[in-house]
């Protein structure tokens, strides 16, 4: 039964709490020291703390945490599924009308002004991570990971994991 009040907890805070993370954390409180009594308000304060100083999604690192507590390993994983579940279930179901519609003229007109509109974005975050890498690391280090990464996947034929891997290993050995 624990694990229905895990899940339930976390789910009605997340398809409630309109706003992403921030807005569901008092939420989240209510649920987990009003309402189920698993954490004291002091102790929900700390894990608070302690998840805002990680990087990532607040929710889903209070979800985790607080489902270890209450429920082990299994509770996190539960109160995690619960946290992205509303967002996963409406992506699903607006993708599938997305589909269901998808000869229609407004589908094919909202498409054609989100492709444009999405390049244009990562056009953007690639040029000021370029930027900022370039005052970070210097050219060199940029063209020895552009080119090497390049090679690797385009003619050696390797897996993009295993280079973003190597690249992290590079930068922690020669950049850290």
């Amino acid at each position: 039964m624990i694990y229905l009040h895990i899940f339930w907890a976390f789910f009605i805070a997340n398809i409630l709490g309109y706003g992403g993370g921030p807005a569901t954390i008092p939420l989240i409180q209510n649920e987990v020291v009003e309402n189920y009594h698993w954490l004291t308000t002091q102790e929900f304060n700390e894990a608070f703390a302690m998840g805002n100083a990680l990087p990532g999604p607040i929710a889903t690192k209070m979800a985790g945490y607080i489902g270890f507590q209450v429920g082990g390993y299994f509770g996190s994983v539960l109160a995690v599924l619960a946290t992205v579940a509303p967002s996963l279930i409406l992506m699903l179901t607006l993708m599938g009308l997305l589909y269901k519609f998808r000869k229609s003229p407004q589908v094919k007109r909202m498409t054609l002004y989100v492709k444009p509109t999405i390049a244009v974005l990562l056009g953007v975050m690639t040029f000021q991570s370029f930027y900022e890498s370039y005052f970070q690391i210097g050219i060199g280090h940029i063209l020895f990971l552009g080119i090497g990464s390049y090679l690797l996947m385009e003619k050696v034929k390797v897996h993009p994991g295993l280079i973003v891997f190597g690249a992290l290993i590079y930068g922690a050995i020669n950049l850290g």
